[in-house]
């Protein structure tokens, strides 16, 4: 009669190797009619519900492009809802850096971004650059230079805006420390 072999897991079943389990594991399906595909993503099934269906990732597109959150609400509700939910997000805004940007380090926010583009300077460009580029723009369009031309006008407009959003943002860091 053999020997039989040791196994080698030492009685800790976690050190077995993945695979060697052989349980039927439950997928749940779409609850998109005729979707076979696996339904991972929970989509509310009515305002302020707790029951959900469970989409897959296409499906749950297609369901959240239409969902309207405040459907079936008076305009006080609506308001009064959306003040609330304000309220509740305003901890987030003093992290705006953390959030989805573009370019650079994380420091300027989309708005600065574009602004930066405007003015031709890159993201990592200190505010006397900044002021030196925004002067050079705006003498070649400024309204006295160029009285009656209304394309100048609205260039002249867009550099102090964007002047204003990067003067905004540096007062804000200033103020900060």
């Amino acid at each position: 009669m053999p020997k039989p072999s040791r196994s080698m897991d030492w009685g800790f079943p976690r050190w077995r190797g993945y695979g060697s389990s052989r349980e039927a594991t439950q997928v749940r399906i779409c609850d998109r009619h005729g979707c076979d595909q696996k339904g991972d993503c929970p989509a509310p099934k009515a305002p302020n519900s707790r029951d959900r269906w469970y989409f897959c990732q296409k499906h749950a597109a297609e369901y959240n492009s239409k969902w309207d959150y405040f459907e079936g609400l008076d305009k006080a509700e609506r308001e009064e809802r959306a003040k609330a939910e304000r309220s509740e997000n305003a901890g987030y805004a003093e992290a705006q850096h953390y959030g989805w940007g573009g370019s650079g380090d994380g420091s300027r926010s989309q708005d600065e971004m574009r602004a930066l583009d405007l003015l031709e300077l890159e993201a990592d460009a200190d505010f006397p650059a900044i002021k030196k580029a925004w002067r050079e723009k705006a003498k070649l369009v400024h309204p006295d230079v160029k009285p009656g031309d209304a394309a100048a006008a609205t260039e002249f407009q867009k550099l102090q805006l964007a002047y204003e959003v990067l003067k905004a943002a540096e007062d804000r860091r200033e103020w900060r420390g």
